[in-house]
């Protein structure tokens, strides 16, 4: 019997008759909306989030209480960056018997609903990036599981972990000023994730009030660095030094360039973020900017084992410190390498 202090858990059986439906047509909206006619799908989701219903997992779970299991929640998996994080993350989860499932989100619909089915069957979520959820149902998920941020908007009471962008992407940028380059471009959607906003702010303040061309907008994919060279070749952009959002463009831009006749770093200089592997080898080096992908990932992985045992979540921000990593695609002479003092957390 609920009292004051516990109040009555919310079950399928509430959903279904605040909805006035089924028990097994609101069963059919949690696992296969698309088989469920929209306006009656429409009238379980609103029940479902007016009674910010999460559904429970298997009964051996509920028993145990815990699933051994973290959610994680990234938008692809494409590249080495998304490699580079997930091995950093199963490697501390696995050191404690720990399971971890994975959501992507690139192309999901009904994405609130796949994240509190999700959050039924793991003792935890790390969300990375901006998801587009609702507030009520990101509060549904941390009243009933401890929630992390990764790389996405800062929200009260959200903790999360990120990497350092801003200062690292002033120093780059400083640095290209420094070999005369007076007509830089920065290649990057700034609107549609924090850490490229972040990089794009540092490009600006490397200015110092000087004026700054518009971002020129791409996707972080190599079609997309493909695409931008198109334009530099064309004439369509006139610039002297590309500042790209991350290695998998400017290492695109790079050899689409360097095919077009054009020469790096002699008449365009071609920068980067993330020091992938490749980056090392392409002539001429890539010059870039290093974060600990892999420690990212195992740093919000331990935090996570924290808080699954109990302890108290915080609304602190941790940012792993980044590194300016100097080789050849900005003009210096090859083989040159500049690192950083570590960063303050």
């Amino acid at each position: 019997m609920a009292t004051a202090a516990e109040p009555a858990r919310v079950t399928v059986y509430t959903v279904a008759e605040r909805a006035g439906v089924s028990v097994a047509t609101v069963s059919r909206v949690l696992q296969e909306p698309q088989l469920v006619r929209e306006t009656t799908r429409a009238k379980v989701l609103q029940a479902i989030d007016e009674l910010d219903y999460v559904p429970h997992g298997a009964a051996r779970s509920l028993a145990s209480a815990q699933h051994e299991a973290h959610g994680l929640v990234l938008p692809e998996l494409g590249g080495p960056y998304y490699s580079e994080l997930l091995m950093g993350y199963e490697s501390v989860a696995a050191e404690a018997g720990h399971s971890v499932i994975l959501l992507l989100t690139e192309g999901k619909t009904n994405l609130d609903l796949q994240l509190r089915r999700m959050a039924g069957n793991v003792d935890g979520l790390v969300l990375m990036g901006p998801l587009g959820m609702s507030s009520s149902s990101l509060a549904a998920l941390r009243r009933r599981i401890p929630v992390l941020g990764l790389t996405g908007p800062s929200h009260d009471g959200y903790e999360s972990f990120a990497t350092e962008n801003r200062a690292s992407a002033e120093r780059l940028t400083r640095h290209l000023r420094e070999h005369g380059r007076r007509r830089l471009a920065f290649v990057g959607s700034p609107d549609q994730a924090r850490d490229v906003r972040e990089r794009y702010e540092g490009f600006v303040a490397a200015h110092d009030g000087a004026p700054v061309a518009d971002p020129i907008a791409a996707e972080l994919r190599e079609r997309e660095g493909h695409r931008v060279a198109e334009l530099v070749l064309s004439g369509a952009i006139y610039t002297d030094a590309l500042v790209c959002a991350n290695d998998e463009l400017a290492l695109a831009v790079q050899d689409r360039l360097t095919d077009g006749g054009v020469d790096v770093p002699g008449d365009i200089a071609v920068v980067g973020w993330d020091d992938v592997m490749t980056a090392r080898y392409v002539r001429p080096a890539l010059t870039t900017v290093a974060q600990p992908v892999r420690a990212l990932g195992a740093a919000a992985a331990a935090r996570m084992r924290e808080l699954i045992g109990g302890a108290p979540s915080t609304c602190d921000e941790h940012t792993l410190p980044t590194t300016l990593v100097i080789r050849a695609s900005c003009g210096c002479p090859a083989g040159r390498r500049s690192p950083n003092p570590p960063q303050k957390e």
